[in-house]
């Protein structure tokens, strides 16, 4: 068993998932909505990825059972014997892994040592150490300010893989379609976190279909002056995509540029299509 938030399910994260299990099989404790989104709702963090998507990853990384604990006041106010004898003895677990900075129970007074103790006779409890990558441990936080920063590229460093933000199709302003570069449209529910501002390089991959190399433009059009932040992602070279209400999946690979604010039209697209010009380079290198 591992028991953890598993925001993001990063490399540190998949280090505990794919500890040494011998012939046993994996399950995972994960708790939602966030603790702070409890406890501190102004201190909550924008989360990595939704709980479906966080399923799925844990899956992918080897849960064959994922436990979803909902967070709300009476679990924050157990004590840690109380939390093990809730959650964790009922799965009856040989090993139960967890990183070294683990706490739980009310105020976070429980840590490694205390799961041990409550574990004696039980169960075994294995502690890994924090994961780095280039000498910068691996969490949940320092991705989510790789991000703030549009650094995707040290985000998907510590994520093992591209960062990923996905949704429904909605239909927008239609005005890129006007300009010659349709996009696929997706709002950013203010409770997930995505890249700043800004210009990308990445993929869209329709539910069920191979990545297509897209620019991506996260953002309000303030040559336009929007309000609402949204994803749009043009497919390079196709105006034949009929996406609307589809589910879809978009991987940042690069930034390109900060957005900008145009006094015209023509300056726009002259931009726009030296965008994609980069955002060809940069993918059919990484091809």
């Amino acid at each position: 068993m591992a028991i953890g938030n598993f925001d993001g399910v990063h490399l540190g994260h998949q280090r505990v998932l794919q500890a040494e299990r011998g012939d046993g099989e994996l399950a995972v404790i994960t708790f939602w909505p966030h603790p702070l989104s409890v406890l501190a709702p102004e201190h909550a963090p924008r989360l990595l990825s939704d709980l479906p998507t966080r399923i799925d990853l844990l899956k992918q990384a080897g849960a064959r059972e994922v436990r979803v604990v909902r967070f709300d006041k009476k679990v924050a106010a157990m004590s840690p014997a109380e939390f093990v004898e809730r959650f964790v003895v009922p799965l009856a677990p040989r090993v139960v892994v967890v990183g070294e900075n683990f706490r739980f129970g009310h105020r976070a007074s429980g840590d490694v040592g205390t799961l041990g103790e409550l574990a004696a006779g039980r169960f075994e409890v294995r502690t890994l150490e924090l994961s780095a990558v280039n000498a910068r441990t691996t969490c949940s936080t320092l991705i989510r300010e790789a991000l703030d920063h549009g650094d995707v590229r040290l985000a998907s460093q510590h994520l093992g893989r591209d960062f990923r933000f996905s949704g429904v199709v909605v239909v927008g302003d239609q005005r890129g379609r006007e300009l010659g570069f349709p996009t696929a449209n997706l709002v950013v529910p203010t409770e997930l976190a995505v890249p700043a501002d800004g210009v990308y390089a990445g993929w869209l991959t329709p539910a069920g279909g191979k990545p297509m190399p897209a620019a991506i433009s996260v953002g309000s059009n303030p040559t336009f002056d929007g309000a609402d932040r949204r994803v749009e992602s043009n497919v390079l070279d196709r105006n034949d995509l009929e996406l609307y209400g589809a589910q879809i999946d978009v991987d940042f690979v690069e930034r390109l540029r900060g957005q900008v604010r145009f006094e015209g039209v023509e300056g726009l697209i002259a931009q726009m299509n030296q965008d994609i010009e980069n955002c060809r380079r940069i993918l059919t290198r990484r091809s």
